[in-house]
């Protein structure tokens, strides 16, 4: 199986808005893909972290990925799935589901989660689901989650395999193992940036781009940002990072992603600031910080 899926740009991880009866507001779905492609957005990744996919039925699911699918097929944009749970089976399921959803690009998939895999355990899960499904799959990361990392060696080995073409490295930090994955990650295999405080650097070493939560709010500023890091505009692009870190960090100082819901509900973009437990809504004084953070970046 060979596939042909360029990552690049900027990916919006996006949120699942409620509406006040608590279900999903998929109104809200459409109009927030239009707006996130209108500002320079590359593609839309719903079912993630940030999508609260674990709270959603499988009905929600498929309404949601419906939405999504609608507004890539007519904008022409890129459609990448959260499909990754902590069994194989599961996800190989999940992923199978997904066939033939029109204009679907490629599919997320986690590491294994509280199971705790040994290191060739996630690169078999990691190459059985590339060997079901239909689409270029895009490893995730982010063991601050998953209780497992997987090192840079093992991103690689995963990597040889020909429907496996990019990984969302969301790493605590620039660190040693992020860079020797980015040395060594083959021409076409992406690196994105998934942990949003070091997506500039990620960029200047060699990334390809990001799949970043806070490109929910001012979307053209990390556009430009990562932009920048392709071109390798440094004193531009460290310019943008250095205005939108304040930002980054406000809308993560409560549990993702309740703080981004709470600033698109006073934005007037979302019917309710609403999340599912067991989250709990973004407090007031989190809401106002972050809004407070948005407003000094120009």
């Amino acid at each position: 199986m060979t596939s042909a899926l360029t990552l690049r740009g900027v990916y919006i991880p996006l949120i699942t808005p409620f509406a006040a009866d608590g279900s999903v507001a998929l109104d809200a779905v459409t109009a927030l893909c239009n707006e996130y492609l209108d500002a320079g957005a590359h593609g839309i990744v719903p079912l993630g972290t940030t999508g609260e996919s674990s709270a959603l039925t499988a009905d929600e699911k498929r309404a949601v990925v419906a939405a999504c699918s609608a507004v890539c097929v007519e904008r022409d944009a890129q459609l990448i799935v959260g499909a990754g749970t902590n069994a194989t089976a599961t996800t190989i399921a999940a992923v199978q589901d997904l066939a033939g959803t029109p204009g679907l690009s490629g599919v997320l998939i986690v590491v294994p989660y509280y199971v705790r895999p040994s290191e060739a355990g996630i690169v078999a899960h990691f190459r059985a689901v590339a060997d079901a499904s239909s689409v270029p799959v895009v490893l995730y990361n982010v063991a601050f989650r998953t209780g497992r990392n997987l090192s840079a060696a093992g991103v690689l080995e995963a990597a040889a395999h020909p429907n496996i073409v990019g990984i969302k490295q969301a790493a605590t930090g620039l660190d040693l193992d992020t860079l020797e994955l980015l040395r060594g990650a083959p021409d076409d295999f992406a690196v994105l940036g998934g942990e949003d405080a070091f997506l500039f650097p990620i960029m200047l070493m060699g990334g390809s781009g990001t799949i970043c939560a806070s490109a929910h709010v001012l979307t053209e500023q990390f556009v430009s940002m990562i932009e920048c890091g392709v071109a390798g505009k440094v004193d531009e692009g460290r310019a943008h990072a250095e205005a939108l870190l304040p930002v980054v960090q406000a809308c993560f100082a409560e549990p993702n992603p309740a703080v981004f819901k709470g600033v698109l509900h006073a934005q007037g973009r979302i019917p309710t600031p609403d999340v599912r437990m067991p989250l709990t809504n973004a407090s007031q004084a989190a809401i106002d910080a972050a809004l407070a953070a948005i407003a000094t970046v120009r």
